[in-house]
Parts: structure tokens; C-alpha cells; sequence
């Protein structure tokens, strides 16, 4: 077969080199989209990152395509319908380190309750004063966690470690984990009046969409912590640099953004919503969270390590070749 993958680092291709003598592989530094889908018109599979362009519009100009095998466990970036209607097999990456993002959001947090960012750059100027620099304890404090999927649990396991309460909402309660990680399960409203932290580990669904709004947010405790390493649409952006302004949210971690894949390119913006309308006010409040000093921002790379990578491309690899076998495997 004639696969190209897209989104690839240099390091990252030797994986594929077990499955190399039997198809023609093609590496692609860049995501797909619709300026460079011609190139590839030929490709029976391909393999993106979540940042190409999956729409119908450049999915019809692989006229060749039969399966789309995503390097990533979510696959909201996919125009499911189109590969419905076209006979192309979609398949992910459901598992590949829960515990690796779950890190990460613990990274977000403690960054935010030691005041790490500030006093890092205080001490690099040789200032060592610590007025302002005053935090708090994890440790007896609640956290709310939305989803108690694979990443879901494994925060409560470190929160548990760290001492704290644990509250969680989940659509499926599973009761028999709430007993054996010591948490309960209450409704949303529950959650976001008594949460001290609150983390999100849903999907991107249009039931998620904006699953925190004005309305959410004016229910939570005033000064409560958010992270969110989920989805950028599973937060109301908007919503939330009011409740930051107002007080009600003291601090933010964010690895996710809306309008993510266009805004990491600068350079590209005023193009962008211009080309495909994309939402401006949206970019705007992108821009000032970025740029606020209680918003910590990483570029969506909770997932980033070199382990978790592996087992990606690694299960990317099997997901092609069963394919190949006529045994299709984490259809999404």
C-alpha cells in the first residue's frame, strides 16, 4: 500500500521501518491540508497528527484514501460522515499514556500552587526576594475531575498521593474504582460548588461543547484552579477570561486551545479567518490568555514524551498493518 504520514519527526520515522519493506511509505514533515493534498492524491493510508486538515474538502482530493490511522487517541479532528459515506476505515490510538498527561496536569498545577514560573524568572534576574511568591497546599484541598476515563483515574491516583479529596462526575459511574482509588462520584453541580481544582478528561463531542460556561462557572468556588488538558472546545473561552477577570478563577493551566491548529501558526492568522472564516473573537481571547500572568499555556503537548511516542506510533504501525491483513483494529 502507498501510505503517507504526515507530522513526523525525524527520530519518529525509524519506527515505521518493520512495515517499510512491504509498502511504500512517504514522510511528510508538514500536517496535510488543503494546498498540498494533490501531493498525495495516490495514498491508500494516511497517518496525521491531530493538526491536519481532515475535512471533506481535502479528503476528496484522495481519490485513492482507504484508511485514515490517526496518531492520537481523540479524532474530532475527522470528518467521520465523509469517511462513512466513502468506505474509509478510521482507526486511533485509544491508550498510550494516561499516566504521561496526567503528569502533566499535575505539572500545571503545582506550577500554579508554587508560584514556579515567577519565581523562576525572579531568581534568573538575581532576585531573590520571595514577596508575592506565597502559595498553597495541595494536600486537603479538593479536586474536581470531569471524566474518569484512563487519564481520569490516573489523576486521582496522584491526587490521592498528594493528599487530596477527590469528587469526580462521570456519564458511566464506576462505582467499584471510586471504592478502590478512595473518591465519590457527585453530579456537576456537586463538583464545581465544592472543587478547589478542577480538570477536565472528556472528548470533544457536541455534548462537551462548551461543557464550562458562564452558567458553570458562576456556580464554582471563587478563586477555584482549572486545568485543562482535554479539548479546547470543551471550554467556553470567552466565559472563562470573564470568570477571570471577575476573580472566580484565580489561575489557569491550559494545554488545549480553540482554534488551536491555526493559532500556532502567527504568521498565518489574519489569513486564516479570512480563508476559512474561522471565529476572530475566538483568536482575540487566544492571544490575552496567552499573555496573562494567572493562564499557563502549553502547546497541547501533555502527551509529549518520548515513551508515550513510541507506544503511538507503535500502535499506529500495528493499526496499518491489520489493516493490511483484513483484521481492522481501534475503529473509531
Amino acid at each position: 500500500m502507498k501510505i503517507a504520514v504526515f507530522e513526523i519527526e525525524e527520530w519518529e520515522r525509524a519506527m515505521f521501518e518493520p512495515i517499510g519493506a512491504e509498502h511504500e511509505i512517504q514522510f511528510v514533515d508538514g500536517p496535510l491540508s488543503s494546498e498540498n493534498a494533490s501531493q498525495y492524491a495516490n495514498a491508500e493510508v494516511i497517518s496525521p497528527f491531530i493538526y491536519s486538515d481532515l475535512g471533506a474538502g481535502v479528503l476528496k482530493q484522495l481519490s485513492h484514501l482507504r484508511l485514515i490511522a490517526t496518531r492520537s487517541a481523540g479524532f474530532d479532528h475527522i470528518d467521520l460522515d465523509y469517511c462513512k459515506r466513502n468506505d474509509i476505515v478510521v482507526c486511533s490510538v485509544p491508550r498510550y499514556g494516561e499516566h504521561t498527561v496526567a503528569e502533566h496536569v499535575f505539572g500545571l498545577l503545582l506550577t500554579i500552587s508554587h508560584n514556579l514560573t515567577e519565581a523562576i524568572n525572579r531568581t534568573r534576574r538575581g532576585d531573590f526576594s520571595q514577596q508575592g511568591l506565597q502559595g498553597f497546599d495541595l494536600r486537603g484541598r479538593t479536586l474536581g475531575v470531569i471524566g474518569t476515563g484512563s487519564i481520569g483515574r490516573c489523576v486521582i491516583a496522584i491526587a490521592k498521593g498528594f493528599g487530596m479529596k477527590v469528587v469526580a462526575y462521570d456519564v458511566k459511574p464506576d462505582e467499584e474504582l471510586a471504592s478502590r482509588l478512595g473518591f465519590r462520584y457527585a453530579s456537576m453541580k456537586e463538583i464545581l460548588a465544592e472543587a478547589d481544582v478542577i480538570t477536565l478528561h472528556v472528548p470533544a463531542t457536541k455534548s462537551t461543547y462548551h461543557l464550562l460556561s458562564t452558567e458553570q462557572f458562576a456556580i464554582m468556588k471563587d478563586g477555584v484552579i482549572l486545568i485543562n488538558t482535554a479539548r479546547g472546545t470543551v471550554v467556553d473561552i470567552r466565559a472563562l477570561l470573564r470568570a477571570l477577570a471577575d476573580g472566580k478563577v484565580a489561575a489557569t493551566g491550559l494545554d488545549v486551545l480553540p482554534e488551536e491548529p491555526v493559532i500556532r501558526e502567527e504568521a498565518e492568522l489574519l489569513r486564516s479567518v479570512f480563508r476559512k472564516k474561522h471565529n476572530l473573537e475566538t483568536f482575540l481571547v487566544n492571544h490575552i490568555l496567552l499573555r496573562m500572568r494567572n493562564v499557563l499555556i502549553t502547546p497541547h503537548s501533555a502527551f509529549n514524551t518520548r515513551e508515550a511516542v513510541q507506544r503511538i506510533l507503535t500502535t499506529t504501525m500495528h493499526n496499518i498493518v491489520a489493516f493490511a491483513q483484513g483484521e481492522p483494529q481501534n475503529i473509531v
